[in-house]
């Protein structure tokens, strides 16, 4: 009886001892070498258990010897890890992104948690590295086109003069947008000139949209939305890419981008060239699209002093001229009669600075930093004006993730400071902003399949006081297929005579802010369904709809006088817009459908008749349509229809069918012809009405609510040379 109680005992002991053996392990993606959420991590003896926000498992009931780890997520190949216990140290494993599912795992930075998309109480849309890279083959030069594809997004073009255009969200004026890259905001005032004009897609990792107010996350001017330009990291394996490009409309380019790092050191680096000639495209004698010639660099340096560390420094050079106007004086033929023509000359330096860090408890500390300059100097016949806008943002923040919940929190500092410098008279004077803020956000994984996110900001603006913006966000799924998100938040924006208007006023017209004018201050509100189902082992069906509304109090207004000067004060009431955002996405093997259909009621309520917003068309309908015979031929096929807009003056436009049609074909994984050709039906606004009154020595331009440039085909040529 003993020796069968001391057998017993010494078995009891020996399983005890064997389920103390612990694994620890963090996940990565091998590209970017960021943490990945959600992985499940499952020994083929034991039950598994997911990776949380900080990318880390740990499984406490192994027993000693040899195991073998599998570990799986959704849109990464599944990786085997053989490991022998005991063994105390923490593992790095890391995932390798399948192709065909790369934008299924978006992890997303605007939300400041690292969130997957698909699980994040806040809506956010994201046109990923695969929209960025087939963007780069079909307009190099900037991101204004693809932005104007996603519904409820409308890029206004605001001068035909110098092409400049601006960005509206939900049927408000492009001023409600804020434009951040990386996290921070540097196109506003004066420095938001041409801001989505001078980005090209070759340069960034993915863009993500929030529409409606997000002012909690990112402090003020973010109103109607935010638009978060994410720039690429370096992997592991050696990139570079080179695309040459050119148009019908007289534009070249040329775009290279190449990037790698080891264990302890990395870098990127995208350089830009475009050359585009002066277009007069309905023979007025005025250019309808500007001569310009522009040069973006951004190197970027990574550091690795250990695998809990990164520090990134950068630097990004943008030198842009376009001159537009009358045809002769462009070709510098001009006489008493051709006289006019507007020439912009930019020059934007931007240095930025991040630190992230891990520390105990997989919390991450993140401190970044910007500065930027930036000159522009803009001549006409009758007038010359230089000025300098200089930007800054700093901010600390640290991110707690846990199982049941996450919350961030930090603090910044932002400004900027407007100035004059040797220039004609005008009635504009230097000034300066500066903000100092505090924002706090919880996520919380409540009982049910429900998130919900809460979070606060306090700001101090030096010139409008305090604003205390609260945001509540929640999302549930009914099941695998059904549902919902909602929110509601709010957002203020401090007044800037340079702020981006639906015209652009001659600066010498615009005076300066009367004193006494407040601060516009919003709430918005936004609700949604949503349906996904799987069809086959190749297929997918998305639906999305949405309902919205913003009211904007105090909202500043321009009144122009009739002798020109442009005034700004606050309106007696406010601004309301709301209505519905549809998108459906189907994807059939070897097909792929988007369509989007946007509703907006857009009205300026501080009006006693003629409340419509100007240039916001009610309805919006947009459709693409790719096919795609793998790694040689994709073709795709998209239309929009814009529904009538009212102008000023209670008179309406039509509405009008955009169409565009894309060939690409792949010589292996390294090289692609693409051949792209917007505005299929030629339709301008030029085929409607003539783009001025007056003079052509003194023309008066109409607000543009059409496109000008007309029918464009382009070819490009896109070169991998990267192992990937």
């Amino acid at each position: 009886m003993k020796n069968w109680m001391l057998f017993i005992v010494c078995l009891v002991c020996t399983l005890a001892a064997s389920a103390q053996e612990i694994f620890r392990v963090t996940v990565k993606d091998k590209t970017t070498a960021q943490a990945l959420p959600g992985v499940s991590v499952t020994p083929t003896s034991g039950k598994g258990i997911v990776t949380n926000d900080n990318g880390q498992a740990v499984i406490n009931d192994l027993s000693a010897g040899k195991h073998t780890i599998q570990f799986s997520s959704v849109g990464y190949e599944t990786q085997l890890l053989t490991i022998t216990l005991p063994d105390t140290s923490w593992h790095e494993v890391f995932l390798t992104a399948a192709h065909k599912e790369m934008e299924e795992v978006t992890v997303l930075a605007s939300t400041r948690n690292n969130q997957r998309i698909e699980n994040s109480p806040l809506k956010v849309e994201v046109l990923g590295k695969e929209e960025m890279d087939e963007e780069n083959a079909i307009k190099p030069g900037n991101i204004a086109s693809i932005l104007g594809d996603v519904s409820g997004i409308q890029i206004q073009q605001s001068s035909p003069v110098s092409g400049n255009s601006n960005v509206r969200i939900q049927g408000l004026d492009g001023r409600y947008t804020q434009i951040l890259r990386d996290g921070m905001p540097l196109f506003d005032g004066f420095s938001g000139g041409f801001g989505i004009m001078q980005i090209p897609p070759l340069d960034l990792k993915q863009v993500e949209l929030i529409k409606g107010s997000a002012s909690t996350l990112y402090g003020g001017g973010a109103i109607g939305g935010l638009i978060n330009l994410i720039s690429k990291r370096p992997g592991f394996d050696q990139e570079g890419m080179f695309t040459l490009n050119q148009s019908t409309l007289k534009e070249s380019n040329f775009n290279a981008y190449v990037a790698k790092r080891n264990k302890k050191v990395g870098y990127n680096f995208f350089g830009g060239i475009t050359h585009q000639k002066a277009v007069d495209v309905n023979d007025d004698g005025l250019s309808d699209v500007p001569k310009t010639d522009a040069v973006v660099i951004h190197p970027r340096f990574f550091f690795y002093p250990d695998s809990k560390t990164t520090i990134a420094l950068g630097y990004t050079g943008t030198f842009e001229t376009r001159n537009g106007g009358d045809m002769q004086v462009i070709k510098e033929k001009g006489d008493a009669l051709h006289q006019f023509f507007e020439k912009n000359k930019t020059d934007r330096h931007t240095g930025d600075l991040l630190v992230e860090r891990t520390i105990s408890g997989g919390n991450r500390l993140q401190l970044k930093a910007s500065t930027s300059s930036f000159d522009r100097e803009i001549t006409t016949s009758i007038h010359h004006f230089k000025g300098n806008q200089l930007n800054y943002y700093t901010e600390a923040s640290i991110l707690v993730p846990k199982e049941k919940y996450s919350f961030v929190g930090g603090i910044n500092a932002t400004g900027d400071r407007f100035n004059i410098l040797p220039s004609d008279p005008v009635a504009l004077t230097d000034f300066s902003n500066n903000t100092v803020g505090a924002f706090a956000q919880g996520t919380f994984n409540l009982p049910v399949n429900t998130i919900l996110e809460a979070g606060l900001r306090a700001d101090h603006h030096n010139h409008y006081g305090n604003f205390v913006l609260p945001r509540v966000a929640l999302f549930h799924r009914f099941n695998e297929e059904w549902a919902t998100r909602m929110g509601v938040g709010f957002g203020y924006k401090a007044p800037n005579p340079l702020a981006v208007q639906t015209v652009d006023y001659p600066i010498q017209d615009l005076q300066s802010l009367p004193p006494g004018i407040q601060a516009e201050k919003s709430i918005g509100y936004n609700l949604e369904i949503n349906y996904k189902k799987q069809l086959g082992d190749e297929g997918s069906l998305f639906i999305n709809h949405a309902f919205f509304l913003t009211r904007i109090n105090n909202p500043v207004i321009a009144t122009e006088e009739a002798a020109g000067p442009v005034s700004f004060s606050n309106a007696g009431s406010h601004i309301l817009t709301r209505g519905t955002d549809t998108y459906v996405q189907l994807k059939l093997e070897d097909w792929e459908l988007y369509a989007g259909y946007t509703y907006t009621i857009a009205e300026r309520k501080y009006l006693k008749e003629n409340q419509f917003m100007p240039l916001t068309p009610r309805n919006r309908f947009a459709f693409v349509a790719v096919y795609e015979i793998e790694g040689t031929w994709r073709i795709g096929l998209e239309g929009s229809y814009t529904g009538t807009q009212y102008r000023d003056g209670d008179t309406k436009t039509p509405g009008y069918m955009f169409t565009a049609l894309m060939l690409e074909r792949k010589f292996g994984k390294k090289v692609s012809l693409v051949a792209n050709c917007e505005n299929l039906l030629d339709y301008r606004q030029s085929r409607h009405e003539a783009l001025y009154t007056g003079t052509i020595t003194d023309p008066t331009f109409k607000p543009l609510w059409a496109p000008i440039d007309g029918r464009v085909i382009n070819v490009s040529i896109r070169w991998n040379w990267g192992k990937k």
